[in-house]
C-alpha cells in the first residue's frame, strides 16, 4: 500500500513547462537581440566600406572591452532591481591612481593592483550607503558619480599622465597571436564564464532573481539581501577598477575625465540585452549581445561618417526602447493571461449550468 502511494506521488500529472523547449528558447528578448545583432553585422558588411577588415575588428573589440567587463557585474546588480551609475567615474579614478602611482616610481604591477583596490573601496562605499545606511542606489550612485569624478579631476587637474612602461602598454594593445582579437578578450572570457556560472548555476545566482522579484519574500526565505547586494557593489567597483587600468594602458593616458559618459552605454547594453530594469529577469548572453550590438552599430556609423552626437542619440533611443518594450511585453502577457482566465471561467460556468 505504501509502495502504491509512493508510485502515485512519483507519477507526473502536469507538464514540465508551460511551453515547448523550442518556444522557450526562441521567443525570448535575448534571442531577439542576438538576431538583431546578426542583421546589423550583415548590413554593415554589405554597405560599410572596410567594416570587414581585421583592423576594424581589433579596434571595435578594444573599444567595447571596458563596457563588456563592467556589464558583467552591472547585470547582477540590475537583476536585483538596483543600479550603479558611478562605474564610469570609478574607471576615471582608477585611471588617475594608475598614473599617479606609476609616476611616483612604484612598479607598474603594484600600481595597477592598488588602482584596482581603489575601485574596490569605491564599491564598498556604494554598498555601505545602500545596504547599511539604507539609501536608494539611484541617489547614492548619482552622488558618488560626482564624488569619484571630482576626486579624480582634483588629483590631476587639467594635466594628463602619458608615460607608462612600454611592456605593459604593448601588452594591453597586443592581439591574440594569429588573430585580430585583442588579448583583453582572454580575461573577459574568463570573467564572463565565472559570472555566468555564478548567476545561472548557483544558489547565489538564484537568490539574485528572488531579490529582484520580491526582496521581502527573499528575506523571509532566508536570503541575506543586504549582504548579497553589498557584495555585488564591491564586485562592480573591483571590475570597474580593472577596466580603468586597461583603459589607461590602451590609450596611454591617465586623466580625471576618462570614460565620461560610459555608464550610459553600459546600462543601455544591459537593458537592451534583456535584463529588466524592474529586476528579476535577464541573462548574460543577452547582455553580451547587447554590448556588441551597440559597439558594432557605433563602429559602422562612424565608418559611414556619422557624428558622435548622432551615435549618442541612437544609443539613448535604444535605451528608451529597451525599457518601453519590456514594459509593453509584460503588459501584453498580463492581458493574455487575464483573457485566458476569463475564457476558462466562462467555460466552467457553461459546463456547470443545466
Amino acid at each position: 500500500m505504501t509502495a502504491t502511494a509512493t508510485d502515485a506521488r512519483a507519477t507526473r500529472t502536469y507538464a514540465a513547462h508551460a511551453q515547448p523547449a523550442w518556444r522557450r528558447i526562441l521567443f525570448t528578448r535575448e534571442t531577439a537581440v542576438i538576431a538583431l545583432l546578426a542583421i546589423v553585422i550583415a548590413v554593415a558588411l554589405a554597405t560599410v566600406p572596410n567594416f570587414d577588415s581585421p583592423l576594424t575588428v581589433t579596434y571595435l573589440l578594444r573599444d567595447v572591452a571596458p563596457i563588456l567587463l563592467i556589464a558583467l557585474p552591472m547585470t547582477l546588480i540590475i537583476v536585483t532591481e538596483e543600479i550603479d551609475l558611478s562605474v564610469a567615474s570609478v574607471v576615471g579614478l582608477s585611471s588617475v591612481m594608475t598614473g599617479i602611482l606609476t609616476q611616483s616610481g612604484l612598479p607598474f604591477p603594484v600600481a595597477a593592483i592598488l588602482a584596482v583596490l581603489v575601485g574596490t573601496v569605491a564599491g564598498v562605499v556604494n554598498g555601505f550607503l545602500i545596504t547599511v545606511v539604507g539609501l536608494p542606489s539611484l541617489a547614492v550612485t548619482i552622488g558618488t558619480l560626482a564624488l569619484f569624478r571630482g576626486i579624480a579631476v582634483g588629483l590631476l587637474g587639467t594635466t594628463a599622465i602619458t608615460e607608462f612602461p612600454e611592456f605593459w602598454s604593448d601588452l594591453a594593445k597586443d592581439n591574440i597571436p594569429g588573430t585580430p582579437v585583442p588579448g583583453i578578450m582572454i580575461p573577459f572570457v574568463v570573467l564572463a564564464i565565472a559570472f555566468a556560472i555564478l548567476l545561472h548555476f548557483t544558489p547565489f545566482g538564484r537568490s539574485l532573481y528572488a531579490i529582484g522579484l520580491n526582496k521581502e519574500a527573499a528575506a523571509f526565505s532566508g536570503i541575506d539581501v543586504g549582504r548579497t547586494k553589498f557584495l555585488l557593489f564591491v564586485l562592480s567597483g573591483t571590475v570597474s577598477g580593472f577596466a580603468g587600468v586597461y583603459f589607461t594602458l590602451l590609450y596611454s593616458n591617465a586623466r580625471g575625465d576618462n570614460a565620461t559618459g560610459m555608464e550610459l552605454a553600459i546600462i543601455a547594453a544591459v537593458l537592451l540585452g534583456g535584463v529588466s530594469i524592474f529586476g528579476g529577469r535577464g541573462a548574460l548572453h543577452g547582455v553580451i549581445a547587447g554590448v556588441l550590438l551597440i559597439g558594432i552599430l557605433g563602429s559602422a556609423l562612424r565608418l559611414a561618417g556619422v557624428t558622435s552626437d548622432i551615435i549618442n542619440v541612437i544609443t539613448g533611443v535604444l535605451l528608451v526602447l529597451s525599457v518601453v518594450s519590456a514594459s509593453l511585453l509584460a503588459w501584453l502577457r498580463r492581458k493574455r493571461t487575464s483573457a485566458i482566465g476569463k475564457k476558462k471561467g466562462r467555460s466552467a460556468m457553461s459546463a456547470d449550468s443545466p
